[in-house]
């Protein structure tokens, strides 16, 4: 099995990547952003089908690590598995996870309600373990965070948006209610504009 491919990304496509390994190009699926003829090293999960071989590339071994656990719920395949890790941050999904944020999740193309709380009661308590860095979200943390999106989502902010501001006003101010909250959120949001 291959475990890491390092060499120049070649050509990229809808959702595959060449990446060229020496003289060899392999076809490798990937949720990640690269750029053309940049030297990348990819974690590779090898998947093998009746009818096929698939390599799944990714940055960290923390994503890598995060699709396989994915790929663990009942309904979530592989293209499910890189539709939500190509539009949701690893540290978003884990907080949504942990968070209980189904509206998050469901954000992903092809991932509706139920299958995101699906993902939300079979990973819960996997997420927090030591094969993920996801300790900055305490409890008290996170009960503010609903509150917060809900309140800037009805202002018209989209929740892919806001939610890294969110989850970093959140954890700056813990003790503070969503009154408090929102006027910096906006200052924030308006400032990275």
């Amino acid at each position: 099995m291959i475990g890491k491919l390092q060499g120049q990304v070649d050509f990229i496509g809808e959702d595959f990547v060449i990446l060229m390994a020496g003289p060899v190009g392999y076809k490798v699926y990937t949720p990640e952003i690269l750029t053309p003829k940049s030297t990348v090293t990819l974690w590779i999960e090898t998947i093998v089908r009746e009818d096929s071989i698939r390599l799944f590339g990714f940055l960290t071994q923390n994503t890598q690590n995060l699709f396989n656990l994915l790929t663990t719920v009942s309904g979530v395949g592989p293209k499910v598995a890189m539709a939500i890790l190509g539009t949701i941050k690893t540290d978003t999904l884990l907080s949504a996870i942990a968070t209980g944020d189904a509206k998050t999740i469901s954000s992903a193309p092809g991932v509706g309600k139920k299958v995101a709380e699906k993902i939300i009661v079979e990973l819960k308590n996997k997420v927090g373990g030591s094969s993920f860095d996801f300790a900055s979200t305490s409890d008290s943390s996170t009960s503010a965070l609903p509150d917060l999106l809900a309140a800037l989502e009805s202002l018209g902010y989209r929740r892919l948006d806001i939610i890294d501001i969110a989850q970093k006003i959140v954890s700056a101010n813990p003790d503070s209610d969503v009154s408090k909250l929102v006027p910096i959120a906006l200052k924030e949001i308006s400032s990275g504009k």
